[in-house]
């Protein structure tokens, strides 16, 4: 599903974050990349996902190659075929916890019924089941992280990407969502790929690479 050739990424001459990286990843495939602070694993999550531009190579999602060159059709490719669940939830606090979900259906012009029965099936999938008109304040951080899952795969994306989903979770609520990622891409057949420097959550994937001097590894 997804397949990244020669990626690389620098802030200046002589300051190269990542060079030549190679990855595929198959539908329903979750792999963590682990590596130190400072070594690039969230730009490269950033320019799988259409938010920067690598200096050279070349993404691929399913069979297509991302246009980085346009960005009206970089900002829709994003919009219809990435999810992204970030470290600090992101959810809006005046919207309840459906509309939270609702919200790419409502960005991709889904009418508000058929928005309103994916948002309920997307929360139930991850174990919320009536907590729709809840608003984000009043929801645990495993709760607020677990809605950010449903939100960001309400829409059927192909493309996953996950930055230190349990990094502002307690241990229990970790392994809470772990799981929960893992049935979601099981699922859906998301092509999915998370960035942690914690080895517990790199464990749960089903494959780990570690970025190094600039190339994975």
């Amino acid at each position: 599903m997804l397949q990244v050739h020669g990626l690389a990424k620098s802030y200046g001459p002589g300051a190269p974050l990542f060079e030549g990286v190679d990855l595929e990843v198959a539908r329903g495939e979750w792999v963590a990349i682990v590596g130190e602070s400072g070594c690039g694993k969230s730009t490269l999550l950033n320019v799988l996902a259409g938010l920067d531009r690598p200096d050279r190579g070349e993404v691929r999602l399913d069979g297509r190659a991302i246009d980085f060159a346009d960005d009206d059709a970089l900002a829709l490719w994003r919009r219809r075929n990435v999810g992204f669940v970030f470290q600090a939830f992101h959810l809006l606090p005046y919207l309840d916890v459906r509309g939270n979900v609702e919200l790419p259906l409502a960005l991709l012009g889904v009418a508000g019924g058929e928005r309103t029965r994916r948002a309920g099936e997307a929360l139930a999938a991850v174990g919320l089941d009536g907590f729709g008109p809840r608003r984000p304040g009043t929801l645990s951080g495993g709760e607020m992280q677990r809605t950010a899952i449903a939100r960001a795969l309400v829409h059927g994306p192909a493309l996953l990407l996950a930055d230190e989903p349990t990094g502002n979770l307690d241990a229990a609520n970790a392994q809470l969502v772990l799981e929960c990622l893992a049935r979601s891409v099981e699922r859906t057949g998301a092509a999915a790929v998370m960035v942690t420097h914690s080895s517990v959550a790199a464990a749960a994937a089903d494959r780990v690479l570690h970025l190094r001097d600039g190339r994975l590894a």
